[in-house]
C-alpha cells in the first residue's frame, strides 16, 4: 500500500518563487478567480481569472501555507486583503519572460492535480509597461499546453 501524499503545489509555488526572485524576476500568479474561497477585487477579473503581481515590494503582510496563500495589495490605490485557495493556484510566472511553472486545473484527481508542467507561459503579455510593482494586470492566460496535459503522470519540460 502506498501512503497518501499531501498536494506538492505549495512547495512547487514556494520553490518557484523563491527562484524568480533570486533571478530578480517579478513574480505573478495567475488565479481562477471563480474558485471558492477566492477574495481578490472583482473589477480586475477577466475571463474568470487574475493576474497578481506579487513580488515583496507589491505586497504586505505576506503569508504562505499548503492551503491557502493571503496578502494585502494595493489597487488604484486602495488597501485590499487578498485570499487565495491553493486550489485556484493556475500558475506563477516571471512577469519579464514568462519563465515558471503552470499548473493543472483542480477539477482532475489530485494524483493528475500533483504533475505541473514545467517551462515558460509563452501567451503571458507585459501589461502596459509600466515598472509599479503594486498595480496589478490583467494579462491573458498561460499558454494551454502547459495546463491541459491532464493524462499526463510526469513533468513536461515545455522549453
Amino acid at each position: 500500500m502506498q501512503p497518501e501524499f499531501t498536494s506538492n503545489k505549495p512547495y512547487l509555488f514556494r520553490a518557484i518563487l523563491d527562484w524568480l526572485l533570486d533571478n530578480d524576476a517579478t513574480p505573478y500568479m495567475l488565479v481562477d478567480a471563480t474558485r471558492p474561497g477566492v477574495e481578490v477585487p472583482q473589477e480586475h477579473i477577466k475571463d474568470g481569472q487574475i493576474v497578481l503581481n506579487i513580488n515583496p515590494s507589491a505586497v504586505q503582510n505576506w503569508q504562505v501555507d499548503n492551503e491557502i496563500i493571503s496578502f494585502n495589495a494595493r489597487f488604484s490605490g486602495v488597501a485590499r486583503l487578498i485570499i487565495v485557495p491553493m486550489s485556484a493556484l493556475l500558475a506563477i510566472y516571471a512577469q519579464e519572460n514568462g519563465l515558471g511553472m503552470a499548473f493543472p486545473a483542480e477539477e482532475e484527481s489530485e494524483e493528475e492535480a500533483s504533475s505541473p508542467s514545467l517551462g515558460s507561459v509563452d501567451s503571458v503579455e507585459d501589461g502596459d509597461g509600466t515598472d509599479d510593482p503594486s498595480k496589478p494586470e490583467n494579462n491573458s492566460s498561460p499558454n494551454k499546453n502547459n495546463a491541459s496535459s491532464k493524462k499526463a503522470n510526469h513533468l513536461k519540460v515545455v522549453k
